[in-house]
This record gives C-alpha cells, structure tokens and sequence, in this order.
C-alpha cells in the first residue's frame, strides 16, 4: 500500500484543487473496507495530502474515520442517496451523524465562521433540523440540472427486480459486520466495476444493518 499511497494523495489533493478549494476538510476513512487498512496508514495518507495542500497553500484538516464496518444502513448507489436525503430530513443515523457533525464542523472553523468545534456542531443540527441543509441541497441539484422531483419523492428512483431478504434462522445479535466483506457483495451486485469496462448497476444494493 504505501508505494500507491503518493498516487493516492496526489489523485486525491489534485481534484480538490483544481476545484478551486482554498480551504479543504478530508475524511480520511482507515478499517477493512477502506484503502488504508490501518489508522497508521490512514495519518501517513493524511500526512502526505496536508504537506501537498501546504505546497498549493491550501489549509487541508483530515478527519480518521472507522471503515472497518459501514456507516448507515444503506450500501448501494441509489439507496445511499436516498439514505442522504433522509439524513438531510434529520433522519440519520448516529454513526452518519457522527462524521456529519466534525466534518461540517471544520469546515465551518476553516471558513472563518466559527472557531469552537461543540458549538459549530450544534449550528449544523440546527441547520438540518430547521430544513435549510435540505434546501439548500434541492438548490444545488437544480442548479446542476438535475430533476430534483426525486428528492421531493425518493419512491420515483428504480428499484432492483429482485429484492431478497436474509434471515437468521435463531436469535441472537450481530457482532459485527465486515466493511470490506459486505463492499465486495455490493461489486458483486453491480454497485461496482470489477473491470474498469463494467457497466454500474444504479439499482444494486444491499442494506447493511
């Protein structure tokens, strides 16, 4: 991994540059179903692409995140942004929320509007609860063209053929669940290219929890 990690900061910092971010928040994602499979590959990544952001002086914060089981419930094209309208609703889940809350955060201190991480956090609650987060995303869909008819009715996106519930045959609970694993049953669905000539299947999915 640490030969690609160059080509991974350089792909990574390249994109957010070119789109004329001055100011730059990462998640930095580090478990079983993330590149960096461990937190001290993860801090060299976000090491790498904060020296790369000082070079272009761009101010870069990275966020570790866990990916050694999903976020959500949701894993799968569609369904993930049908699960992202409802977060946008104030319906998320607490993981989800999590990530919401200190991302936003820093951004909002990066952007000179804020420089206490709890009360940053707070306004971004604040703003989902009081419907300006949804807003603001019909906004940005419609600007870029998109019919934003399925966010008002998220029932309007397609729906796989054949949906196939799994079921324990005795009680009990789940330990856990493994990201890489339940990523590789997405691929395997069509959320994903096996080979870079693969067609996505919008419509592959599988709910995780």
């Amino acid at each position: 991994m640490s030969g690609s990690m160059p080509l991974i900061a350089s792909s990574i910092m390249s994109k957010k540059i070119a789109g004329g971010a001055n100011k730059i928040v990462l998640d930095v994602t580090v478990g079983s179903g993330a590149f960096m499979k461990t937190k001290e590959q993860g801090i060299e990544l976000a090491t790498a692409m904060k020296d790369i952001g000082a070079l272009a002086n761009r101010e870069t914060v990275c966020i570790l995140t866990d990916m050694n089981e999903p976020v959500g419930s949701a894993v799968g094209n569609s369904l993930e942004v049908i699960e992202s309208i409802e977060c946008l609703k104030g319906n998320m889940p607490e993981d989800i929320k999590e990530i919401i809350e200190i991302l936003g955060s820093y951004i909002i201190k990066l952007a000179g509007q804020g420089n206490d991480i709890e009360e940053n956090k707070k306004r971004i609650i604040e703003n989902i609860e009081n419907g300006k987060a949804y807003d603001k995303f019909i906004e940005l869909v419609q600007a870029q063209g998109g019919d934003i008819e399925y966010i008002k009715d998220v029932n309007r996106f397609a729906k796989a053929r054949y949906i196939l519930p799994v079921v324990s045959n005795e009680a009990g609970y789940v330990e856990k669940l493994d990201g890489e694993t339940v990523g590789q049953v997405s691929v395997n669905l069509g959320a994903g290219r096996i080979r870079k000539e693969d067609d996505i299947d919008h419509v592959a999915r599988n709910n995780s929890k």
